[in-house]
C-alpha cells in the first residue's frame, strides 16, 4: 500500500509543479505571440492546464482515500485489493499470476490488474478453488483460482 501511495504522491508532486510553474510560463509565452483566437500553443497550454488540474484533483482524492483505508476491512480469505492470485486457464491449461491494484498503478505487463477492470471485478471476493468466468472482447474465458495470497498474508510470504 505504501508503494502505491508513493507512486501517486510522486505523480502529484510533478503535476503540481507543472501546474504552478511550467504551464503559466507556456501560457505567458503563447499570449506574447499575439492573436489568441488562432494561437495553437495557447489553446494547447490551456487544454493541458485543464487536464492537469483535473488529474491533481483525482490524485488528491485517491491519496485521501488511501490514507483512510482500513486494511482490516479487506477480506482475509477472499480476493480483494492487494491480493495476489494464480489462475489456471481452463481452456488451454496456462497459468498466470496477477496482483489486484488500484487503476492508477495497473500494468498488465507487470501482472498488476486493476480492481476496476473486467478481470479484476471478476476476481473480487473469489476464493481458492473457485471457477471464474471473465468476459473479454474475444468472448468468455474460464479460469480456476489456484492460489490466493491476500494483502494480509503478503508479509508472511
Amino acid at each position: 500500500m505504501q508503494k502505491i501511495k508513493e507512486l501517486l504522491a510522486t505523480e502529484l508532486k510533478a503535476l503540481e509543479r507543472e501546474f504552478r510553474v511550467e504551464l503559466p510560463k507556456e501560457i505567458k509565452t503563447a499570449v506574447a505571440m499575439g492573436d489568441l483566437r488562432e494561437n495553437a500553443e495557447y489553446h494547447a497550454a490551456l487544454e493541458r492546464q485543464s487536464y492537469v488540474k483535473a488529474r491533481i484533483g483525482q490524485l488528491r482524492e485517491r491519496l485521501a482515500a488511501l490514507n483512510t483505508l482500513n486494511l482490516d476491512r479487506l477480506p482475509h480469505d477472499r480476493a480483494g485489493l492487494g491480493s495476489r492470485v494464480t489462475l489456471l486457464d481452463l481452456d488451454n491449461g496456462a497459468q498466470m499470476k496477477y496482483e489486484l491494484v488500484f487503476p492508477e498503478v495497473a500494468d498488465l505487463e507487470r501482472g498488476l490488474i486493476s480492481i476496476a477492470s473486467p478481470i479484476g471485478k471478476s476476481l473480487l471476493n473469489k476464493q481458492e478453488g473457485d471457477e471464474v468466468t471473465i468476459r473479454t472482447p474475444k468472448g468468455e474465458k474460464r479460469f480456476e483460482l489456484l492460489a490466493l495470497v491476500t494483502i494480509h498474508g503478503k508479509d508472511a510470504s
